[in-house]
């Protein structure tokens, strides 16, 4: 049996990489924006946002491969008042978010969704939160110098294993959570499926 994580997501290929995980990446091609709209429309919890959004991505590549496990995975970040903060579409939105973040505290949801054979059989969804420190202007123009366009794949504008980490002064909540996805439960799931040695 094979492990295909349906995402092109660096963070999440490095996190499978350094524990060792046997798998193959695709990416699952699917039109999240419109997906995300229509749940937020709804009026879709940003927990179960990203679990829909994790299980949309495993679906789609499970159907065509049924054979194999696919790993679907997304993550989000509320702000305390409710608001979903996307990928920023251009440097000027990325420091908006910035200003929104600074001085709060925002939750960061991971979920991750493992398909098979066209339907999911294994989800969890973690929260971080993170207190964001206030943020200066002259900071977020010197961040954004040195992160942009890097961090226009990254919902909250920061990659926390890089110069990220300077924009909080507290987290709590898995390590691997904040980087995007719950690893340890999905490894202990990979282990009972023969993925990984138990």
């Amino acid at each position: 049996m094979k492990l295909v994580l349906a995402s092109q997501s660096a963070s999440r290929r490095a996190m499978l990489d350094a524990a060792g995980v046997p798998y193959e990446a695709v990416s699952p091609q699917v039109d999240e924006d419109s997906a995300k709209a229509a749940l937020k429309a709804e009026g879709v919890a940003p927990r179960d946002l990203a679990d829909a959004l994790a299980e949309l991505k495993a679906l789609k590549l499970s159907q065509l491969d049924p054979t194999a496990l696919v790993l679907g995975g997304d993550s989000l970040v509320a702000l305390a008042d409710g608001t979903l903060l996307d990928k920023p579409v251009s440097r000027e939105n990325a420091a908006e978010h910035l200003r929104m973040m600074s001085g709060t505290n925002v939750d960061l949801y991971s979920a991750a969704v493992i398909a098979e054979g066209g339907r999911p059989v294994w989800r969890h969804v973690e929260r971080a939160r993170l207190v964001v420190r206030p943020l200066s202007e002259a900071f977020i123009e010197e961040y954004l110098d040195k992160e942009w366009p890097a961090i226009s794949w990254c919902v909250g504008c920061f990659r926390i294993e890089g110069p990220g980490v300077q924009l909080f002064a507290q987290t709590t909540g898995s390590h691997f959570t904040i980087l995007g996805m719950p690893l340890l439960p999905i490894l202990d799931y990979l282990r009972t499926r023969g993925i990984m040695t138990s």
